[in-house]
């Protein structure tokens, strides 16, 4: 059965940035495997920051809506359709002051929608989209996996979590910023890395 990824970019430097040549090394570790692939360059979508109108146009009954309401909630249904779609949701994400893009929230705060993806209950909110996976590719300046410093790998993973993605993996590749040969170093397991969990995961 073929597996349906979806590929999420967040580099402000685009085809140069670390990230952007792990999601590389993961695309070119797909090929010939029966998989379907989307991907969704949050930088370049140029989503805007969440607004009240758009948030207020999700609380509007479709049929009811305005043609601008219509327009905004645009933004979030044709991204919640990607992620409902895929198998496999990838983050390709750079570590900038200790956290994520704002991109990237940005599509995290279109597709953390109550009643689409998740649901509140009496012992706090549930996850709809379970039997789903993640990958977080990590490319980061600094060494901070393990550490108290990396606010951002639990952020992520709480985030996949609230839409009920629990089984989540994180690869980094780390200190891109302490000297080539450190680059190097972390750029070549990182990407070894990457091939193995395509090989057993794809």
């Amino acid at each position: 059965m073929t597996q349906r990824i979806l590929l999420i970019t967040s580099s402000l430097f685009g085809e140069n940035g670390q990230s952007r040549g792990l999601a590389a090394a993961f695309k070119s570790a797909l090929e010939g495997r029966d998989v379907t692939l989307v991907e969704r360059d949050v930088v370049a979508s140029e989503l805007p920051h969440l607004s009240g109108e758009e948030m207020g146009s999700w609380m509007t009954e479709p049929s009811a809506r305005t043609p601008e309401q219509a327009a905004l909630a645009r933004h979030s249904d044709v991204l919640l359709a990607e992620v409902e779609a895929a198998d496999l949701i990838v983050l390709a994400v750079p570590l900038y002051n200790l956290g994520i893009p704002s991109q990237l929230k940005a599509w995290f705060d279109r597709i953390l929608r109550a009643g689409k993806t998740f649901k509140y209950t009496e012992n706090g909110p549930v996850g709809l989209l379970e039997g789903k996976s993640g990958l977080i590719l990590a490319a980061r300046g600094g060494m901070y996996a393990g550490t108290e410093m990396d606010s951002q790998t639990p952020h992520l993973r709480h985030m996949l979590g609230l839409i009920g993605i629990k089984d989540v993996h994180a690869i980094y590749a780390e200190g891109l910023n302490m000297g080539d040969g450190q680059k190097q170093a972390a750029l070549t397991e990182a990407k070894q890395a990457i091939a193995e969990y395509v090989s057993t995961h794809c």
